[in-house]
């Protein structure tokens, strides 16, 4: 795998003079302490994720000093020892062999590491200052940071100037101005409808920190359960956590943890829908009783009634406990998804909302939402909501999360409201990374995700048309609406998501989002993508992200020792898209009686992305367009493909988890002897037929889940897993077929 090129030209903005003059000072007193460690020549060039604004890398290297002194030209703070400290524990582990780090000069001549910044108080906090200069040179290391998130994230930068050798460690030499495109960068953590153990979040900072984002949106209550410990309000632990919450000890734990890598965490507690577990806990805030329970859109998105004076009270006083766990100056109070009907069919709200003038029950919400937000802005909160508030009176300086697409962002910026964008960047409804990361946050397409995501499986020269109204383009934001975006968070909602599946769902596709979310889109590079997240996820999961444990686990819990084979099928499949695999989902939207998921199927486990049908894809096109040296490569791949389905269909005798994946398999085996028939391997008569017939099929299966709105009308593919290597096969068929009708004279 060859690392790609990074020379960004683009200088970073300037910065403060005061903050240039004190550099400058800095680097003049750091050069008289330096010691020269020899350059070697012919490095590859670093691979840094999220780009940088500005690197110059010369391709050569120096041996990973075994000493590094660290020297502070401005007095750290505690949280700043701390992340030198654990900076030094990922040295290590990204080294292979123990790197000293520590502020002494005695023993020989150690490698200086010089750190200034300017000191902020409070931080982690919405404005905080990122920006940072890096220099790596054989005489030493200096960085220069606009504030301590400017420290935190030259320390990650750095981490990944870390090169081997023949097992040997070194440095890239680099020359990195860098600050972030967005304020607001942001990963959503459903911990309500599947609780997520704190040491599984904690191990997802771990990982933020390294890709440079900085906001942690827990969302922990929801019609499933309500996730953390209240003093006040017992029985929202006892009763509506089903057993499984945080303690509000454990959430210092992660508050702090959070804290110690410069993210922000904000806490979701959603009112006055999506309660149900809050009114299992306390009935008589319900609109009626007795609860709902069986009918599933009902007791997702169940209402606190918001006519009782107990209500206002109730969520006032639980709202004053949870802030009081979370310092982030912005709380999220939820607001989506209310359902008329659910306050529109019980009498007495209607009787209300008539001696009250009110028409519809959005004006029954804002009328809730105004009595809650008052006592948080008192306490210094910022609120923060889903763009369903918009159709109410809401306060200006409210945060609007837009994810009902563009003409909700147009609407809450042309309001005046700080805007954060989630819609196109909701991680369950698996798609492939590429159609995340080429969806920019001011996309005038609702559905640009989904479209990309088709263009990709089909090998589409362009995106298919809308399918629907809703999905026509909007107008691009204007520069006035533009300014209100604080920036973006992508959301990984837990309906079909276990503890063991939520570091494989994250990553690496977080990653991809976070150079999105940091970097220009000049310097947003899809070309180079693949490659560049296969390095980052090593990375990951050398510091103990453990990605590609968790993987190897679901793969073991499917046929116990078979994983290897499993691999082999699963590198050239997806799981469906846009909640097709969401059974519930599909239930509900077809108004037919709602099972239980089903879990530990071979959905489950397999990547969106299938990053071996992707090589295949772009060498198979390639070889199309004249590269005969990858025939090689393309016959190996192939081989393995056609062949590896007698080895399912032996294995899936003894384990009933495969049997549903078997026509999967045979579909994958035929499209692998199709590309081998026109590669002139195993050509049998009639087999171009037979390879259309194959792909027919598969586009079929594809185009059964490529929006949201087929989903709900479209029979879905067996296990619920489509083919990716469609492109490849295609351009293969079609130059064998262009050959056939052209022969060479």
């Amino acid at each position: 795998m060859t690392a790609p090129t990074h020379r960004h030209t683009q200088a970073a903005p300037k910065a403060p003079r005061r903050w240039v003059r004190k550099s400058l000072f800095i680097l003049a007193g750091f050069t008289a302490l330096t010691t020269t460690v020899p350059c070697r020549a012919d490095a590859p060039l670093p691979v840094v994720l999220p780009a940088p604004a500005h690197m110059q890398a010369t391709g050569t290297s120096i041996p990973l000093p075994t000493h590094i002194s660290l020297q502070w030209s401005t007095p750290p703070t505690a949280l700043l020892h701390t992340a030198v400290q654990r900076f030094g524990h990922r040295l290590t582990l990204l080294a292979g062999t123990p790197v000293q780090l520590d502020n002494t000069t005695a023993g020989g001549k150690p490698f200086p590491l010089s750190i200034s910044y300017t000191p902020e108080t409070p931080f982690p906090s919405p404005t905080m200052a990122e920006g940072y200069r890096l220099n790596v040179s054989p005489s030493g290391i200096t960085l220069r940071a606009q504030g301590p998130a400017g420290v935190l994230h030259g320390l990650a930068t750095l981490l990944q100037l870390v090169g081997h050798d023949g097992g040997k460690p070194y440095l890239h030499p680099a020359h990195i101005e860098d600050t972030p495109r967005f304020a607001w960068r942001g990963l959503l953590i459903d911990t309500s409808r599947h609780f997520m153990p704190l040491p599984l979040l904690l191990r997802q900072l771990d990982a933020m920190e390294m890709v440079k984002l900085n906001v942690l949106h827990l969302h922990l209550s929801d019609g499933s359960a309500f996730r953390v410990e209240s003093l006040r309000f017992p029985r929202l632990q006892q009763v509506g956590s089903h057993g499984q919450y945080y303690t509000q000890d454990q959430i210092h734990q992660l508050v702090q943890a959070a804290t110690e890598r410069g993210i922000r965490l904000v806490p979701e507690f959603d009112t006055p829908g999506h309660t149900l577990a809050i009114q299992e806990a306390y009935p008589s805030l319900a609109p009626a009783l007795p609860l709902n329970t069986t009918d599933r859109a009902e007791t997702n998105r169940a209402a606190l009634d918001p006519t009782k004076p107990a209500t206002i009270t109730f969520v006032n006083q639980l709202y004053a406990e949870m802030m009081a766990l979370f310092p982030d100056p912005v709380f999220h109070i939820g607001g989506d998804e209310v359902v008329a009907r659910t306050w529109l069919s019980v009498p007495h709200i209607q009787s209300y909302m008539h001696a009250h003038h009110m028409a519809t029950a959005a004006e029954l919400q804002s009328a809730f939402t105004r009595q809650i937000i008052p006592p948080l802005t008192a306490s210094g909160k910022t609120v923060m909501a889903w763009d369903e508030v918009l159709s109410g009176q809401t306060p200006p300086q409210t945060i609007i999360e837009s994810w009902r697409g563009p003409a909700n962002t147009i609407k809450a910026t042309d309001q005046g409201h700080p805007t954060v964008i989630a819609g196109p960047y909701y991680l369950d409804i698996l798609l492939p990374t590429r159609a995340y990361y080429e969806t920019d946050l001011f996309a005038p397409r609702k559905n640009a995700v989904q479209q990309q995501a088709a263009a990709l499986d089909l090998g589409s020269a362009a995106p298919p048309q809308p399918d629907s109204p809703q999905d026509a383009p909007t107008p691009d934001l204007t520069e006035v609406e533009k300014s209100h975006i604080l920036g973006a968070e992508a959301a990984l909602w837990s309906e079909i998501v276990l503890p063991d599946m939520l570091t494989p769902r994250l990553w690496p596709r977080m990653a991809a989002l976070a150079e999105q979310f940091w970097s220009t889109p000049a310097h947003c590079q899809p070309a180079t993508l693949a490659d560049r997240l296969a390095i980052t996820q090593a990375r990951l999961d050398t510091l103990g992200l453990g990605r590609a444990n968790d993987q190897e686990h679901l793969l073991e819990q499917l046929a116990p020792g078979q994983a290897s084979t499993i691999r082999t099928l699963l590198d050239a499949l997806a799981p469906v898209r846009n909640y097709a695999h969401n059974h519930e989902f599909l239930a509900i939207r077809h108004k037919q009686p709602v099972m239980e998921q089903t879990f530990g199927t071979l959905a489950d486990a397999t990547d969106p992305d299938s990053p071996s049908a992707s090589t295949f894809n772009t060498a198979a096109r390639a070889y199309a367009a004249g590269n005969t040296t990858l025939r090689p490569d393309l016959l190996r791949m192939l081989h393995q493909w056609a062949d590896n389905d007698k080895a399912i269909q032996s294995i899936a005798a003894h384990n009933p988890a495969l049997v549903p994946a078997l026509p999967a398999s045979a579909l994958l085996a035929q499209l692998a002897r199709g590309g081998l028939a026109a590669l002139g391997v195993q050509a049998q008569p009639g087999w171009q037929q037979a390879a259309h017939a194959a792909l027919e099929q598969a586009r079929t299966q594809i185009a059964a889940s490529a929006t949201i709105h087929g989903v709900t009308d479209t029979p879905q593919p067996p296990a619920d897993l489509i083919q990716r290597i469609v492109p490849g096969i295609t351009a293969l068929v079609s130059l064998a077929e262009t050959h056939s009708n052209h022969p060479a004279p």
